[in-house]
């Protein structure tokens, strides 16, 4: 399964750049920075630089009292802590395969929240940052939450999470207000909002 967006357009052949060299400038724990040297259709040369990196995950947990399993933790980059919906990278075996994302999801949700869900959705997959990145994030819908006792899956040495449980119309209100500035929870609770609404009253 790739999950990737389905959005083939005729405009793609006469838009796209070829790669005609590309040079790795660092390589860290799951992400490498290169720059591709690259043609455009027009013949014009120029280069891009680009951040490649794995995958990841994202998921949306509603437990059975309506309430959306979020966490809290500081991020470096934004300079600030951050209130988000569990998310985790995809693992890459020693053979450079990709851990399958219906796979990845279980685990970050339990290692980051403690909980463990019976029933998943795959809602869909999106490009975190196209302009500059290869990540491929893919969401998920996890419902049916129940404790994973004392054997859970527990988050890496260096994350610090706080959970917290908040009524999914309560983050949805967070989000409209511009209190919750982290993208794929936006899109992550807008989207539980249009299933919800879409549901019998």
């Amino acid at each position: 399964m790739t999950g990737e967006p389905s959005d083939r357009h005729p405009a793609d052949d006469r838009l796209r750049e070829t790669v005609v060299g590309s040079r790795v400038v660092h390589r860290g724990a799951y992400i490498e920075v290169r720059v591709d040297d690259i043609l455009t259709p027009g013949g014009r040369r120029s280069t891009r630089d680009i951040v490649g990196h794995p995958g990841a995950v994202a998921i949306v947990a509603l437990d059975p009292e309506d309430r959306v399993l979020m966490v809290r933790q500081f991020r470096l980059a934004a300079g600030r802590t951050l209130l988000e919906i569990p998310a985790g990278t995809l693992d890459r075996a020693a053979d450079g395969t990709l851990e399958d994302p219906a796979l990845a999801a279980p685990r970050e949700l339990e290692e980051e929240t403690g909980h463990r869900a019976a029933t998943w959705r795959h809602l869909g997959a999106f490009w975190t940052a196209p302009g500059f990145a290869t990540e491929l994030m893919h969401l998920y819908l996890a419902t049916d939450l129940v404790p994973a006792g004392g054997d859970r899956l527990r988050p890496d040495e260096d994350e610090r999470l706080e959970l917290e449980h908040v009524p999914w119309k309560a983050a949805v209100a967070m989000a409209e207000r511009g209190e919750i500035g982290d993208a794929k929870t936006l899109l992550g609770l807008f989207w539980l909002a249009r299933i919800l609404a879409a549901l019998p009253t």
